[in-house]
């Protein structure tokens, strides 16, 4: 019998996101890939080898990994960073001093961080486009600009991007769609079915999905453009350890039931929220009054369990996040367990005032990564914190 452990597996998203790019170790038969912890390879001859030169070219656990999200995202080549930043960081260096990237207004700090405060100083030039709008995206583009930089939903409002529209503007231009699907997963959303020529992930998030590692990982379709990201990943080196890429790789195991329920409790959570705080006050695309839950509808397949409350006031903010028992203040997302943080000064904290004021992202606004605790449990917790603000 022909098992099928094979990164072209054919199947729905839980079989793939079980088997796809993974086979039995060849000396033992065990069905969990191994830990390769080896920096390098023994070699027959000179030129000789298994495949295998250094590891930070390649590791085998790293390279299951990098298989099965591809398979995930529909792609053709996974390459696998240390952290989101790590792979972030190396996508960019695809690009050369005087070229013009168009980013969206609202996307994770730490995105916003590395262009501003790093890239810009080394000759990158960014626009910061609210991609809400695509005449706006349009607008924004030059002949210089050579990529067009999304991320939906975003971080922390919630926007959504058309990426159907976002990737006829970037090929009218001949510019790359690099997508953040971090939020959103393969599960929910395909970005490469969508147009986008490069996907990336903080795989600390939703892939891994037990906050216990850090990495990043870009899929890509194009041949040329997975030979170009390889060449960086082993020439900067921003490589995750063996061990990180087998809990990742872990973690996309239960991928589709974790995101079933994220979605589950997210829906619940948010109606209830709906109910108790007023429409102004919850920003969650899977709600009917989202300005934007048409397109969310359209382009996702569920909507996950991110959404963010505005409290009015950081006061009532730092009260609600003191009150709060079952959800956690923590920095990250995309765990088993629900957090919460407070944007303006965590996520966002390295953004200016001015540029947070002038997207909408205000300090009474608190964010939720809804886990998947028993739902009643999360609701009891947010009605306490609640109470008197």
């Amino acid at each position: 019998m022909t098992r099928i452990f094979d990164e072209d597996l054919a199947g729905g998203m839980s079989t793939r996101a079980i088997h796809a790019g993974q086979r039995p170790d060849p000396v033992s038969g065990a069905i969990m890939t191994p830990v390769y912890l080896t920096s390098t390879y023994v070699q027959d001859g000179i030129g000789l080898n298994k495949g295998y030169e250094y590891a930070r070219g390649k590791n085998p656990t790293r390279q299951a990994l990098e298989r099965n999200v591809a398979t995930l995202e529909g792609g053709r080549h996974g390459l696998a960073f240390g952290s989101g930043m790590g792979c972030l960081d190396s996508i960019m260096k695809l690009f050369r001093a005087g070229d013009h990237i168009v980013c969206g207004e609202n996307v994770y700090g730490g995105t916003f961080r590395l262009f501003d405060r790093i890239l810009k100083h080394m000759g990158l030039s960014f626009s910061y486009v609210d991609t809400r709008d695509p005449q706006r995206v349009a607008d924004a583009m030059t002949p210089t600009t050579r990529a067009l930089l999304v991320e939906t939903p975003t971080n922390p409002l919630m926007w959504l991007t058309d990426l159907a529209a976002m990737s006829e503007i970037a090929k009218r231009h001949q510019a790359l769609l690099i997508v953040d699907n971090t939020f959103a997963t393969p599960i929910f959303q395909r970005p490469l079915e969508l147009g986008a020529d490069i996907v990336w992930h903080s795989t600390t998030k939703y892939l891994n999905g037990h906050s216990d590692m850090i990495g990043g990982i870009a899929v890509v379709l194009e041949d040329d453009l997975a030979d170009r990201l390889q060449f960086i990943l082993n020439a900067a080196g921003a490589v995750p350890g063996p061990f990180d890429a087998w809990l990742a790789l872990r973690g996309t195991k239960t991928l589709p039931l974790r995101m079933r329920q994220h979605d589950l409790n997210g829906r619940q959570i948010a109606a209830w929220l709906l109910d108790r705080l007023g429409a102004e006050r919850v920003i969650y695309p899977g709600l009917a009054n989202h300005p934007q839950h048409e397109l969310a509808a359209r382009q996702m397949s569920g909507f996950g369990g991110m959404m963010t409350l505005d409290l009015g006031s950081q006061e009532n903010a730092n009260r609600f996040l003191q009150a709060v028992r079952v959800f956690s203040l923590a920095e990250s997302l995309g765990g088993v367990e629900s957090l919460t943080n407070h944007p303006y000064t965590m996520t966002h904290g390295s953004v200016p005032v001015e540029v947070k004021e002038a997207m909408g992202l205000t300090d009474g606004m608190v964010r939720l990564s809804c886990g998947v605790e028993d739902v009643e449990d999360l609701i009891e917790d947010l009605d306490g914190a609640l109470k008197g603000l």
